[in-house]
């Protein structure tokens, strides 16, 4: 595959941009149908509208619950696409991912295996249950960037690995916003009558709370992290900050509770200023957010004993640390 041409947010016209896409994906499907994973993330958020603009009830809508999203998001996203008149189906598959998950602890080999329960085991039987040929889906070009150099593999990007999804999955895969990055996409979905607080959404990892727990995936964990998670989102959504996140570590440390040693969890908080998440500065928060942040996680979440606060930039940070 040849290289990706950007469109720069500056120089985007959503209106013949959303024209342009919808006819594309009208004529690759044709007469036929196809299928969509909705997470609610601004990405495939954008990339459900424009493909039910495209192809109406030719395209099935599914969100699949792997056990690693965060608190009530299924029932949160559903409800949000009913009032679009877009019906979206739960897949429970929460039982597929821990178990692909058991035991990893390398970063990619996670990702990997979200990779593989996602688009083979999951939609791989949707798609032969369906008889629909192709996945629509939101990769956007910073995907790309970062898996073609290394920095991490990202869980939606094939053709620029060389991997043909028809003969690896047995479907195709249309990517309309491939040529656009974060800024670019929340102008498209606001176009396509998304609502403020879902086209402005902060971006959310495609491994989900998997991308925010070092070492191994447990349910324990992934409590732990979901529970932090919303804390902090709480807490920081007046910030105007690009992007925060809990990361649960994977080593203990000592802490100590009523006089006695508690050898607990940490939990490490990012938030992040960007534009479009290729570079990113730690936000300056106050230290009465960050010391309210450390007070609520650590008398909330069972086991942990200490909050730290990232302030390393991406470079050489990344935004996610897993």
């Amino acid at each position: 595959m040849g290289s990706i041409n950007e469109i720069k947010a500056g120089e985007l016209s959503t209106e013949d941009f959303i024209k342009e896409k919808t006819r594309e994906i009208a004529t690759l499907v044709g007469d036929g149908s196809a299928i969509n994973a909705l997470s609610g993330g601004v990405d495939s958020s954008a990339v459900t509208m424009l493909g039910h603009e495209a192809l109406g009830e030719r395209l099935k809508t599914y969100f699949v619950d792997n056990g690693i999203m965060r608190e009530g998001e299924p029932q949160e996203i559903v409800t949000l696409f009913k009032e679009m008149g877009v019906h979206v189906e739960i897949i429970d598959a929460r039982e597929i991912f821990f178990s692909a998950l058991k035991g990893i602890t390398d970063p990619e080999e996670k990702r990997e295996a979200i990779t593989q329960s996602f688009y083979k085991d999951v939609f791989g039987k949707l798609v032969r249950d369906s008889g629909a040929k192709y996945l629509l889906q939101g990769t956007i070009l910073t995907d790309v960037d970062e898996t073609i150099a290394g920095i991490k593999r990202q869980h939606n990007v094939f053709a620029q690995l060389g991997i043909d999804p028809q003969e690896t999955f047995g479907y195709q895969i249309i990517e309309p916003l491939i040529q656009l990055r974060k800024d670019g996409v929340r102008k498209v979905a606001e176009a396509l009558g998304l609502p403020e607080y879902a086209y402005n959404r902060i971006p959310f990892p495609g491994p989900a709370l998997a991308a925010r727990v070092i070492g191994e995936i447990t349910e324990e964990k992934i409590s732990k992290v979901r529970i932090a998670t919303s804390i902090v989102e709480e807490e920081l959504a007046s910030s105007g900050a690009f992007q925060y996140m809990a990361i649960l570590h994977q080593d203990k440390v000592t802490g100590m509770r009523a006089g006695k040693r508690d050898f607990g969890s940490q939990i490490e908080i990012r938030c992040w200023e960007s534009i479009d998440a290729r570079n990113a500065n730690p936000t300056k928060l106050s230290y009465d957010i960050l010391y309210k942040l450390a007070d609520r996680i650590v008398n909330t979440v069972p086991g942990v004993v200490s909050v730290t606060y990232n302030v390393t930039p991406k470079p050489p940070s990344t935004m996610e640390a897993v």
